[in-house]
């Protein structure tokens, strides 16, 4: 043990392996949930439709997309009010498909690939960096690692694009071009300071922080525990897949309030940034909560709470099965240059 702790991991993959594994991991989910969310969005736009300054929050796995509604009739490119009625998920699937074309699924990637692969390739590095650092370096043992771990990459990460998210959300809400982002973003520290910058912070830390950690303590238990069930010293990509799934589903459930208030939130912030509109303090995190609680009670915090893990579970299933088939992919390459080298 002692050995282990000082030296390291046999063959180990490079931080650049990691991040090429995480970004493959990071697009395969997205191009997996992606197209559930924009049938998601189309059939609330059914249901009720947006109308000009009102926002919406498309969510595809990894990461929450607010958008501007600039007219009453189609939001963005992807979002348009149904000329033909949806019964139900699948049949909004087929329809769509029909009538527009299977790409149009896949209507919200761009979006993604721009925000969500760089800060999950971030988020997972980091993770696997301070967890190595944390066993090896230090020799700190205990099923507490992971925990930490994950919490302290998911802090990095969110601290990282929070920025950002917030620039690119004052784009869309003022029509603004890539061209004019300097000026965006000195408008904002303008007004607000630099830390405006990180404006909503705040509840993207109480939810997602908890979430990575307790995502991350239950992915280890069960990864291991399966591990020895089926006899396997490494675990497959059954195995990852099952864990990531079981992991991501408790640990939604568990910040499942957090989601609730933060999602409100960042549709206060939207329209408040399209009317022009000086933020409240009425929209503090704890403000909202109490109010969710006054107004519909303990259910009020958990409303939503299907739909979350139903697209939650499969995301994480599918990120952590990539990616740890792709450090597996990583970990044979280096053993057998390693090999060749002696």
């Amino acid at each position: 043990m002692g050995d282990r702790a000082s030296s390291g991991p046999v063959a180990p993959i490079s931080p650049l392996q990691q991040m090429l594994a995480s970004g493959t991991g990071a697009l395969l989910t997205s191009v997996f949930v992606t197209p559930l969310d924009v049938v998601k969005i189309r059939m609330q736009a059914q249901q009720t439709p947006f109308s000009k300054g009102k926002c919406f929050l498309y969510c595809n796995g990894l990461m929450d997309h607010v958008y501007v509604c600039q007219n009453g009739t189609a939001c963005t490119s992807w979002y348009k009010t149904p000329t033909t009625h949806f019964s139900g998920t699948l049949d909004a699937f087929v329809k769509i498909s029909r009538h527009e074309g299977l790409r149009s699924l896949w209507s919200g990637l761009p979006p993604t690939l721009v925000m969500a692969v760089p800060a999950t390739v971030i988020y997972f590095t980091c993770y696997d960096q301070l967890r190595d650092f944390l066993r090896y370096r230090l020799g700190f043992q205990g099923s507490h690692i992971p925990l930490l771990a994950g919490g302290l990459a998911r802090l990095g990460a969110v601290t990282v694009i929070s920025p950002l998210e917030l620039v690119r959300t004052k784009m869309q809400s003022r029509q603004l071009s890539y061209s004019e982002l300097q000026v965006c973003i000195r408008s904002a520290v303008a007004q607000g300071g630099v830390l405006s910058l990180w404006r909503g912070w705040g509840p993207t830390v109480l939810r997602d922080v908890p979430f990575s950690a307790l995502y991350w303590f239950n992915y280890e238990l069960v990864k291991a525990h399966l591990c020895e069930q089926a006899g396997r010293p490494q675990a497959n990509f059954s195995i990852s897949f099952t864990a990531g799934a079981v992991s991501g589903t408790i640990a939604a459930i568990l910040t499942l309030p957090f989601d609730v208030v933060k999602t409100r939130r960042q549709i206060q912030l939207g329209e408040m940034d399209t009317l022009g509109v000086p933020l409240k303090k009425s929209t503090s995190t704890w403000h909202i909560m109490k109010g969710i609680w006054a107004e519909m009670g303990y259910r009020g915090l958990f409303a939503g709470f299907m739909p979350r893990v139903f697209k939650v579970a499969p995301a994480c299933a599918v990120m952590i099965s990539s990616y740890e088939f792709g450090k597996t992919f990583f970990h044979k390459m280096n053993l057998d240059q390693e090999r060749q080298g002696c």
